[in-house]
């Protein structure tokens, strides 16, 4: 069964719809859609491998497909058959770019098209019963071939998120050390020179003191 359904621009992570009756019956959906957000995150940096692709996470698959720089992802059972579910995704795709394809890159906002919500219901309940004479004739459509869609762990897939996220962080915190170390380098050095030169201002300013005084007294 269809448990979550959620579409995403990739090139910012920006969500554009969801199906929002998606989860009620789904025990710790708010974990899951998040997440979801997280492969959103991480996609928009570019790390995918693959335009298809299935997640492992808990009892579930996330499947997802990515065409035209968005990317339209559904979390289903395990026993759900995948050759449905990225029929569901095809179904999604073809709707949304039809409905809101001249809008998707100016879209400002999150949940920017959350009336395609209506299409999301629409399309998940008629894929919600595998043994409908639809369902099974996609099942058995050899054009609609999944073999080759690989596999993944969500950890694994997120994991390569947070390692570069590390290294961002490590980058960016050696840039600010060395920009601190920079400036204590010119502190010292301008204590070094006050220190130098401070005795020499100080005899010169007593001469010039005490000629000036010199002169007036003469």
């Amino acid at each position: 069964m269809v448990k979550l359904t959620m579409i995403a621009r990739i090139t910012d992570g920006l969500p554009l719809a969801e199906g929002l009756d998606d989860g009620r019956d789904l025990k710790d959906a708010d974990f899951y859609k998040q997440q979801a957000k997280l492969l959103f995150k991480n996609l928009s940096k570019g790390q995918h491998e693959s335009s298809r692709l299935s997640i492992e996470t808990g009892p579930y698959y996330f499947h997802y497909i990515i065409e035209s720089r968005v990317c339209y992802l559904t979390m289903c059972d395990r026993s759900y058959p995948k050759k449905l579910a990225f029929q569901y995704l095809e179904d999604l795709k073809n709707e949304f770019e039809r409905v809101n394809g001249s809008q998707i890159e100016t879209a400002a906002r999150p949940y920017a098209f959350i009336k395609f919500d209506t299409f999301i219901q629409k399309t998940r309940k008629l894929y919600l019963d595998t043994r409908t004479q639809r369902n099974l004739a996609k099942l058995n459509d050899e054009l609609c071939e999944v073999h080759q869609i690989m596999t993944r762990n969500v950890q694994e897939v997120l994991g390569v998120g947070e390692k570069l996220d590390q290294v961002s962080q490590l980058s960016s915190r050696l840039t600010s050390d060395t920009r601190m170390y920079a400036d204590k380098a010119k502190d010292l050095n301008r204590q070094a020179l006050i220190r130098k030169y401070a005795p020499v201002a100080i005899v010169m300013g007593i001469v010039l003191m005490l000629f000036w005084i010199k002169n007036k007294i003469w």
